[in-house]
């Protein structure tokens, strides 16, 4: 009797485990199973949030099939306690495994709001943006422009949300001027600025930022990131080019990055200065003599005077030779690489032709035909206006 008990009791014992170890594993493969969910979504975990909590919401959102499962997978992954705040993209037939992976790593948030501090040419704004998954896309929610007293209240509330990322973009061709400027009332920085970077020194580019972050150590991660763009592009050089450090190069692709009105043209408008300088010819370019005048301070807000183009600074290239003595604003990328392999062209001269872009001239007599070509879409312009 007792030897049977005990072989019942041993028999139970091997079907009791063998069920605990049908059910763990069932777990395990649903855990790390094709999810349920058929089109993306944006997750947002709140600061105190729970596993169970976040579970639960999934579950709502029909992106995983058991909250209990996916508490359970978590817990077992040691990954309960590793939850962030923030927004995280959740794509279709994501399993629990990869989500649970996805929000508790470390690093930026791959959706949600948004806030994009744009410095342009003439002015600052900030943009607040948030992600929709269907579109795939950040769709805007508010502009203003930062030197407005006022903000919106959506700004407000959703730069203390948790997870936000924020980013400054700097347009090309903007002066260090204006850039210090608008660091200086953007509010989610910190720290003083000791004084304005050389024109030219700092990389037109988007940098992610983090709340608090000081504004010089800004200012130096653009100057390293343009010092090493001027460095690399200086070894591409071409061997013809009639500038002799990559500081002159620096001053040419500043001077490209304000002519050029369209990315396609930029290397043949360095063709046109790159001719002049070889034949000695005057560069007799605006932004340089408006440069003059205004330091990068602020815009001309109008047609130059025949007065201020015979007037001589250093910066008039109606009246000296060669190159100013420094850059005219910040060049991206594409100009400094225009400066440093211009197209082979013949051209001599250019001028606006309505487009955008520009007419392109060897001789003096064709480029005053485009002159007056010119001259008339500004008065039929002029006409339609009033």
């Amino acid at each position: 009797m007792a030897r049977a008990l005990a072989s019942n009791g041993f028999t139970f014992l091997i079907i009791f485990f063998l069920v605990v170890a049908g059910m763990i594993l069932w777990v395990q493969v649903q855990y790390t199973a094709e999810g349920p969910l058929e089109q993306a979504i944006c997750l947002r975990v709140e600061r105190g949030s729970t596993m169970p909590n976040i579970g639960r919401i999934l579950e709502e959102r029909g992106a995983i099939s058991s909250a209990l499962i996916f508490e359970i997978g978590a817990d077992y992954s040691d990954r309960t306690r590793k939850l962030k705040a923030g927004s995280f993209l959740l794509d279709p037939g994501m399993s629990m495994d990869v989500i649970t992976k996805s929000i508790t790593k470390s690093g930026a948030s791959s959706c949600g709001p948004q806030i994009t501090y744009r410095i342009g040419v003439v002015k600052s704004f900030s943009e607040v943006q948030e992600y929709d998954p269907e579109t795939g896309q950040f769709e805007n929610i508010v502009t203003f422009d930062l030197t407005d007293n006022a903000v919106p209240d959506i700004y407000t509330q959703k730069k203390d949300e948790a997870g936000i990322r924020f980013r400054i973009a700097v347009s090309e061709g903007v002066t260090s001027w204006r850039i210090v400027e608008s660091l200086k009332i953007i509010d989610i920085l910190s720290g003083d600025i000791d004084a304005v970077p050389e024109e030219g020194r700092l990389a037109p580019d988007t940098y992610e930022i983090a709340p608090g972050e000081e504004r010089m150590n800004l200012l130096t991660q653009m100057q390293e990131v343009q010092d090493k763009r001027l460095a690399e592009t200086w070894q591409t050089r071409s061997e013809q080019l009639p500038i002799k450090t990559p500081e002159e190069m620096l001053i040419l692709a500043s001077i490209i990055e304000k002519e050029a009105g369209i990315t396609e043209e930029r290397k043949i408008v360095s063709s046109v200065f790159v001719n002049r300088l070889n034949a000695g010819i005057l560069l007799q370019t605006d932004p340089t003599v408006i440069y003059g005048i205004t330091k990068g301070r602020t815009a001309l807000g109008r047609g130059l005077r025949r007065s201020e183009l015979n007037a001589e600074t250093p910066w008039n290239t109606y009246v000296i030779r060669g190159l100013p003595p420094t850059p005219i604003a910040n060049p991206g990328l594409e100009s400094l690489v225009a400066a440093a392999q211009p197209d082979d062209t013949p051209y001599f001269f250019f001028v606006a032709d309505g487009t955008g872009g520009h007419a392109f001239a060897e001789t003096l007599d064709e480029h005053n035909r485009n002159v007056a070509k010119w001259r008339e879409i500004e008065a039929e312009r002029k006409n339609t206006k009033n």
